[in-house]
């Protein structure tokens, strides 16, 4: 009798979680809300971010330059600026006022300010400057003026100490003006580009904010239309929810391990971002990331009392969301409390695991903080989801006997 009893109450429960899976999937694929932020956003999102940052770093940046030496020297200083590949000498100005005027109408990104008595300084053996302005709103052309003016400077400088250095050898003028040579490499990202620094984590907060995207205009459909009350049959007990969460999740997990291979393993090969990670190592780290995000957009959703409200929500918090992860600011210069904040979302974890692996080559072992986390919030944001459904569908059952 107790084997029959737990073979109709295992094909019950089966039976419960298809028919949950079944309506979420109608569901999706008949709200166009949902359909859009569920799979139109991650298949066309990504692809227009990714075009739009594919050349790495920017070139030819406008400098506008006022030169009040008008010496051989400073003309010599502009001509090697104009000479290097990240900027261009767009205009001259005569004054400051003039190049300021340059810069708020968007035609010059910066400024070089070559003072009156710079030849006459470095001829009187004294130090000279040159002034750099540049427009903050846009660091990647504040980075291309600045560096440009530094190695410029830099190379008239051990032009002037071989001068000045009174040796006969070329070797002896080496080591005069550059006794000590360096080399510079950034490490996992070699072109020192803005995609394969930040898209990677772009990518993996992109399938965390649809998720809760799309469950929660579904759930506010259905708050809506009030259609929790037709799972009050199935909630007869607590084993009841499970069946609901596992359904609607089940829908979701389907949906998003194709779009999840979409986003961090075809469209990084498709832009040539940094793929270093094995695909057993990536799939064992997706699947609790995708399911973490899942639950945790099923526990949001039931705080969303209109389906307008997640938009909001999402919106405002994915920058945030962008900063603590760690990929975009320093971790170390993130503040206690804040980093406490940031462990309850699973794209922290999420975003910091997939950068270890595919931008730095590491695998799964080098990633285990981040694994046993998304594990946990796996298990834990299950939990509540469990738990803010019961009290949803049984505010439902009330509201219907009340009616």
């Amino acid at each position: 009798m107790k084997k029959t009893g737990l073979l109709h109450t295992m094909l019950e429960g089966l039976q419960d979680t298809c028919y949950i899976w079944h309506q979420e999937l109608r569901q999706v694929f008949k709200d166009e809300g949902v359909l859009i932020f569920c799979i139109l956003v991650p298949l066309v999102y990504p692809l227009l971010y990714s075009w739009i940052y594919n050349n790495e770093t920017v070139h030819e940046v406008p400098v506008v330059v006022v030169d009040n030496s008008h010496s051989y020297m400073s003309r010599d200083f502009i001509r090697r600026c104009d000479a290097a590949p990240d900027i261009k000498i767009a205009y001259y100005a005569s004054d400051m006022d003039e190049a300021k005027t340059l810069v708020s109408r968007q035609l010059a990104q910066a400024i070089y300010f070559v003072p009156s008595d710079f030849q006459t300084r470095l001829n009187r053996m004294e130090q000279s400057t040159v002034s750099v302005y540049c427009d903050m709103s846009m660091m990647l052309a504040y980075k291309a003026a600045y560096q440009t003016a530094m190695l410029v400077s830099q190379e008239m400088n051990s032009e002037i100490q071989i001068k000045l250095s009174g040796h006969y050898t070329k070797r002896e003028e080496q080591i005069q003006a550059k006794p000590l040579e360096s080399e510079g490499l950034g490490i996992f990202n070699p072109s020192g580009g803005y995609g394969s620094g930040v898209l990677p984590a772009v990518l993996m907060l992109i399938l965390q904010q649809t998720l809760v995207l799309g469950i929660g205009l579904a759930a506010g459909t259905a708050r809506e239309s009030h259609r929790f009350q037709d799972l009050v049959p199935i909630q007869k007990h607590f084993h009841g929810t499970f069946r609901i969460v596992f359904g609607k999740s089940l829908c979701y997990f389907m949906i998003y391990m194709l779009m999840g291979t979409w986003l961090t393993v075809i469209v990084p090969r498709i832009f040539h971002f940094p793929c270093l990670a094995h695909w057993d190592d990536l799939l064992a780290m997706m699947i609790p990331y995708t399911l973490a995000c899942i639950f945790f957009g099923l526990t949001v959703s039931c705080l969303v009392r209109y389906r307008e409200n997640v938009m909001l929500l999402v919106v405002f918090v994915s920058i945030p969301l962008l900063f603590l992860s760690g990929a975009t600011w320093p971790q170390s210069s993130i503040s206690g409390p804040w980093q406490g904040v940031s462990m309850l979302f699973p794209s922290t974890y999420g975003i910091r695991a997939y950068i270890r692996m595919n931008s730095m080559g590491g695998t799964l072992g080098d990633t285990l903080t981040e694994y046993r986390s998304l594990w946990m919030q796996v298990f834990f944001y299950f939990l509540v989801a469990c738990l803010v459904y019961r009290h949803q569908i049984h505010l439902s059952r009330r509201h219907a006997l009340g009616r």
